[in-house]
């Protein structure tokens, strides 16, 4: 007989981090995030330490379970709790599927910045794993940080990544002067780069050579 299972609750969550809270420490972490967020001050491994029980607890709960506590997570007015979420669904990916994609990207609007951003960026990928499901909707969505997401998405990919929707999705973005799409088309690229370093040398010396500079700076850090 398979063991009783009680799903732990925001209130764990709650009761586990509160404790930690660090006053003298949240202003700086506050200010990083540009004064958009309030912090308990709790540094990232001091975190994760503190929550690993309550993610090890979580290994039999369903995507509906995890997406609903992420929700609540995400409603909560300290940072830390959004990462708390980020920490539980990653731990947890292998429990989603493409359907939980809109739950995900509906997160992706809420307190959108690039920490939460590129964190649900991950998750996504890991998800898809070598598929690219609402990916070319996310590419044309009206909110950028959705936009990111797109390209962002097969980060770590390595020999699975579609080297024809990169190269199309960096091209796709480059008239935009978002910072945060700038920067996120020559992060992928120079992510690839690491695995297809020729052909994204031949891409930004060719159909990418007109991308902005913020974006051929990045792509070419490491060639």
């Amino acid at each position: 007989m398979g063991r009783f299972f009680i799903m732990p609750t925001t209130k764990d969550i709650i009761s586990t981090l509160a404790p930690l809270a660090d006053s003298t420490r949240a202003p700086a972490m506050r200010a990083y995030m540009r004064d958009q967020f309030e912090f308990l001050g709790i540094a990232t491994p001091e975190r994760r330490s503190a929550l690993r029980s309550i993610i090890r607890e979580l290994r039999d709960a369903g995507a509906p379970e995890l997406i609903g506590l992420a929700q609540e997570l995400w409603q909560l007015p300290e940072r830390e709790y959004q990462y708390a979420a980020l920490d539980i669904m990653a731990a947890n990916w292998k429990s989603f599927s493409a359907a939980e994609l809109p739950h995900l990207m509906a997160l992706v609007r809420q307190k959108s910045w690039w920490d939460s951003v590129d964190g649900l960026a991950g998750i996504i990928g890991d998800i898809l794993r070598g598929e690219h499901d609402g990916m070319d909707e996310a590419l044309a969505h009206g909110d950028f940080w959705v936009r990111r997401i797109a390209l962002l998405h097969q980060l770590g990919w390595r020999g699975r990544t579609d080297q024809e929707r990169l190269f199309r999705y960096a091209l796709a973005c480059a008239h935009e002067r978002e910072f945060f799409i700038q920067k996120a088309i020559g992060w992928a690229l120079r992510d690839y780069a690491r695995h297809a370093p020729d052909a994204v040398r031949a891409f930004l010396a060719g159909p990418g050579a007109d991308l902005p500079a913020l974006s051929l700076r990045e792509a070419a850090k490491h060639l």
